[in-house]
């Protein structure tokens, strides 16, 4: 098991930046590979970014794309998402999530993590 617990949402306004974090704890953080998604108001999730075990290779949706950046300290078994320029159309929970084993290439598909976080709430206002 792994337990995920996101921190760092609020309400900011549009062109403002927000930093994510995701303490995992329970088994070995660098045996996982890392994933942001998350969820608007009646919308599927979906998902934002994706980092491998070692940290070297990165994915992201289109859509923020040059915004944001995720990265990862496996010594402090965190995971983080640096959002910048925020729209009002990034508001959603944002969830991180774990996906076994050491893989090279990010995963982007939410069945392929078996472990999520609660979710953290992150407001763009304009």
């Amino acid at each position: 098991q792994v337990q995920l617990v996101e921190s760092g949402g609020g309400l900011v306004q549009a062109g403002g930046s927000l930093r994510l974090s995701c303490a995992a704890s329970g088994r070995t953080f660098s045996n996982y590979g890392m994933g942001w998604f998350r969820q608007a108001p009646g919308k599927e999730r979906e998902f934002v970014a994706a980092i491998t075990w070692r940290g070297d290779n990165t994915a992201y949706a289109d859509s923020v794309k040059g915004r944001f950046t995720i990265s990862r300290d496996n010594a402090k078994n965190t995971v983080y998402l640096q959002m910048n320029s925020l729209k009002p159309e990034d508001t959603a929970v944002y969830y991180c999530a774990a996906s076994p084993g050491r893989q090279w290439v990010p995963r982007s598909g939410a069945l392929e993590y078996d472990y999520w976080g609660q979710g953290t709430q992150v407001t763009v206002s304009s």
